[in-house]
């Protein structure tokens, strides 16, 4: 490849990657812009019951969800999904969406075409100090700092977490 550099393999085991806490839950980077050339990143989430994201949209990039264990809920484009081990969910960029942990733990993977959201978890999370989940909040996040961080990042927040009904 004339001017850029050559990617290489990546090949990691279950509890290697980046692996950071955020938004009260575990997340191992297997995959980011920095190793694939920009192309995609692949997340592993470890994540309790309720745990999820606010409604919102991505502008930049499309998304989507394998789940490994548990269940997840989610809301995209007005309709609700019931997600369990072995699903399948894709969410197109441009598509108001939101999920929740409907189970008493799950394990997911999430990924991003192309990368640039392993960034935005960088800015709103910490380095991981075990791998396990972070222990929890004394108070819910700050959601217009994190407004405003998801901004930078081309992700509109559209509305609190939860499901809508």
């Amino acid at each position: 490849m004339s001017g850029s550099k050559e990617l290489e393999p990546i090949a990691l085991t279950r509890e290697e990657g980046e692996a950071l806490w955020f938004l009260g839950g575990l997340a191992i980077v297997k995959a980011a812009g920095e190793t694939t050339g920009g192309r995609c990143a692949i997340i592993e989430f470890h994540a309790p019951r309720g745990n999820g994201a606010p409604l919102h949209m991505h502008t930049r990039e499309d998304e989507w969800f394998y789940v490994l264990e548990g269940e997840l809920t989610f809301w995209i484009g007005g309709r609700v999904i019931k997600a369990a081990a072995g699903a399948f969910v894709y969410g197109p960029r441009g598509v108001p969406h939101t999920f929740v942990v409907s189970s008493e733990e799950s394990r997911f993977l999430l990924g991003v075409e192309p990368a640039g959201f392993e960034n935005f978890m960088r800015a709103l999370g910490e380095p991981a100090k075990a791998l396990s989940l972070p222990p929890p909040a004394d108070k819910p996040p700050d959601i217009a700092h994190l407004t405003k961080v998801a901004a930078d990042y081309g992700i509109q927040v559209l509305g609190p977490p939860g499901i809508p009904k």
